[in-house]
Order: C-alpha cells, then sequence, then structure tokens
C-alpha cells in the first residue's frame, strides 16, 4: 500500500482509496474510540463520523507530520465535539481529592487489559475525557483546559478523581491481602 497515492486519491473523493484508507485504518482508530466513549456502539458510531470528517478535510492535510496522527487528532476532537454538545457537568473543586492514588503494580497485573479499559469507559464523561487526554494521549493540563473550557485547577482535580476511582475499582478486584495478617 501506498500511503501517499491513497491520500492523493482520497483528495479526489476516489472511493475505492477511501474504503482502502478505511480498512487500514478503522482498527487503530476504533481502539481510539473505545478509550473516549463509554460503550462500543457509540465508540463506532465516533468511529463512523471521524472516517467523515476525515474525507471531508483530508483536501487541508499537507503531508507536514504524521498522517496517522493527524486522523488520530480528528478522532479525539470529534470525542471532544461529542462530549462538549451535552449536557456540561459542573464539578466543584475539592483539594481534599488530591490524595495518593499509587495502586501496587502487582494488582494491575491480574486484571485483564480489556476488563481496565472498561473500568475507564464506567468513569463519568468528564473524568473519562480527561484522564484520556491527560494519561494515555499524554495533553498537558493547559491544553486539557482549553479543549474542555474550564480551568487547569478544574482539569487536574478531574483526573484526580479519575484515578481514585479507577484505584477504588482495582482494589475491589483484588483485596489486601496482607489485611489478613495485620497483627504480625
Amino acid at each position: 500500500m501506498d500511503l501517499q497515492k491513497i491520500i492523493k486519491a482520497c483528495k479526489r473523493n476516489n472511493l475505492k482509496a477511501q474504503s482502502q484508507l478505511y480498512k487500514c485504518y478503522k482498527d487503530d482508530l476504533y481502539i481510539l474510540c473505545l478509550k473516549y466513549c463509554k460503550n462500543k456502539e457509540e465508540a463506532q458510531d465516533n468511529l463512523q463520523d471521524s472516517f467523515l470528517e476525515i474525507f471531508d478535510k483530508i483536501k487541508s492535510y499537507k503531508g507536514i507530520g504524521s498522517f496517522e496522527g493527524w486522523m488520530k487528532r480528528i478522532t479525539i476532537h470529534k470525542a471532544i465535539d461529542k462530549y462538549n454538545k451535552k449536557q456540561p457537568l459542573n464539578i466543584e473543586i475539592n483539594d481534599s481529592i488530591l490524595e495518593d492514588t499509587t495502586i501496587d503494580s502487582d494488582r494491575i497485573e491480574v486484571i485483564p487489559l480489556d476488563e481496565i479499559l472498561n473500568y475507564i469507559q464506567e468513569l463519568p464523561p468528564r473524568y473519562r475525557l480527561i484522564f484520556n487526554l491527560f494519561e494515555l494521549d499524554q495533553y498537558s493540563h493547559k491544553d486539557i483546559a482549553e479543549l474542555l473550557n474550564i480551568s487547569i485547577n478544574t482539569s487536574k482535580s478531574n483526573l484526580h478523581r479519575a484515578k481514585h476511582i479507577l484505584k477504588q475499582k482495582i482494589l475491589d478486584v483484588k483485596p489486601l491481602l496482607s489485611k489478613t495478617n495485620i497483627n504480625q
């Protein structure tokens, strides 16, 4: 597959090239969608909407930087757009939530990756969005604040709340074995 030829053909609205591009990247972008959506159906909808926008905006791609990165940004922004259209969640910033969220690595190792992904998908929408942007896609709190039109401190607080919820879910899966030996 010659990606440059496919991109050029897509810019001419060639349906065969669009189909090739879709088949090549649908799985990677679907996994990305799963990170930002609450379930598989919403992720599939986001994937389809993302590809529609990719095909619509492909003429603006100038060949600078990674094409895959360009598509990922569109996909993430599509999920953020859907989030922003929903009723905003007003959350007070509470510094007490900024507690330690460290989890023993042996606890995480026993939990299948798809189960951890389910835990992330079960987070409240804003927490899930901020957790994914910061932890999985390396956005800064400043960038997140600008994308979501919130303060940097709200981004930080929401991230810590998301981590706290995830920590609790992980701790519930594998209770501390050492608690049975407290008096030793």
